[in-house]
């Protein structure tokens, strides 16, 4: 049995018991984390919750790169099972965001393309928590068009010479790489052509990082300028060439998790916890509430489904472009319905831990339809695969 889609369809998955009990675990851990005040629940927390420390934590439980090969640092589990620990942090407003995207495409991305030098030495820093990943896509004079981007890649000696900039690029004061999409040739008759994947180390010489601060006052925005930045031979990423390809394989990654309709999921506990704190349960507080559970839980299946077909080999670009539209749809329409069923001052200085909530998500919302491809297009993504555009 499977949802069905117009031009697709996508696996009903049932976890199987060894899943569940991982789950378990992992609700087990993050209780003993929160007794312990290691952290406070935050909303958006795979990118404002950085904490080298409690991602150490997690590798040593063998909680990142969980589907790798053991040789490289894994447990060789299932998709399923990366889906629950991720699933059970984001719930949990865990601090995530220092091992989030190697975890989630950097190492993905070099298991498929990279060399095995590179695997070797990556691929178990990261699985200890220990090797933290940027992204490197979007460009100032670009945006999601990525077709249109101009960082170059010179070849120079034995290496390559690059310049240009990367923008809304999340960590990147913090983490040691990047995986950057640069220019190495051009076709004029086909603008996918002629693009490359680089690691870059971003403490090398030419490297300048300068901060883009949220609305919230935090910082984990930047842009990243390369002014002739060096960098080896052996940091190619698959072929030269074949740079488009593989960014929309690691793009796949990316838009799919559950992180594209949890990221606000701290907010509706606390929600449902003030309603009954309240004592209100009237008929249309009960309707709300019930209609976004409702919405959830297809987009936890649709998830699933996704999680199910990367396990099986198959890159579902279309599906998950679909999970990340109507994710980011259902993560603003939280937002709103907690404005309506409560009166409350969201703020992120107040005592009250649910009006914190609402101002990171109220002020979190803008990026939400912008990062991992903005919504325009995504529907063109959809609209292609289903032969309609």
């Amino acid at each position: 049995m499977s949802l069905l889609f117009k031009g697709f369809s996508l696996p009903t998955v049932k976890l199987p018991e060894c899943t569940k009990k991982l789950r378990d675990e992992v609700r087990n851990f993050i209780d003993e984390e929160l007794q312990a005040g290691t952290f406070t629940p935050h909303c958006d927390s795979w990118l404002a919750g950085f904490s080298p420390e409690f991602s150490r934590k997690l590798g040593e439980k063998g909680w990142i790169g969980v589907t790798w090969p053991r040789k490289y640092g894994g447990q060789e589990r299932s998709a399923l099972d990366r889906f629950v620990i991720t699933e059970e942090l984001l719930a949990a407003g865990a601090p995530v965001a220092a091992h989030w995207i190697a975890d989630r495409q950097s190492g993905p991305l070099l298991l498929r393309y990279g060399t095995e030098e590179q695997r070797t030495f990556f691929l178990p820093k990261i699985a200890r928590g220990e090797c933290y990943f940027s992204i490197g896509l979007s460009e100032p004079n670009s945006g999601s068009d990525l077709a249109s981007i101009s960082t170059s890649a010179r070849r120079e000696g034995d290496g390559w010479v690059i310049n240009g900039s990367k923008i809304w690029t999340s960590g990147a004061h913090k983490t040691q790489y990047m995986i950057a999409l640069c220019r190495t040739s051009r076709d004029p008759d086909n603008r996918h052509a002629g693009m490359s994947q680089f690691i870059i180390d971003l403490s090398l010489p030419g490297v300048i990082v300068r901060p883009i601060i949220l609305m919230t006052g935090e910082h984990h925005f930047n842009e990243v300028i390369f002014e002739d930045v060096k960098v080896s031979d052996d940091m190619v990423v698959g072929e030269i060439g074949n740079g488009w390809k593989q960014s929309m394989t690691e793009l796949a990654y990316e838009r799919s998790g559950p992180e594209r309709f949890l990221s606000t999921f701290p907010l509706l506990v606390e929600l449902v916890r003030i309603l009954r704190k309240n004592g209100q349960n009237d008929k249309h507080s009960r309707i709300e509430i019930g209609r976004l559970v409702a919405h959830l839980w297809t987009l936890r299946r649709m998830s699933l489904g996704v999680a199910k077909l990367l396990e099986e080999g198959i890159t579902p670009n279309i599906p998950a472009s679909l999970v990340k539209d109507l994710g980011t749809q259902f993560e603003r329409e939280l937002t709103e319905k907690v404005r309506l069923l409560v009166s409350l001052s969201p703020s992120m200085t107040s005592i009250k831990h649910f009006e914190v909530l609402l101002a990171q998500a109220i002020l979190h919302s803008p990026g939400f339809t912008l990062r991992g491809g903005t919504t325009e297009i995504l529907r063109g993504i959809i609209a292609r695969g289903l032969g309609v555009r």
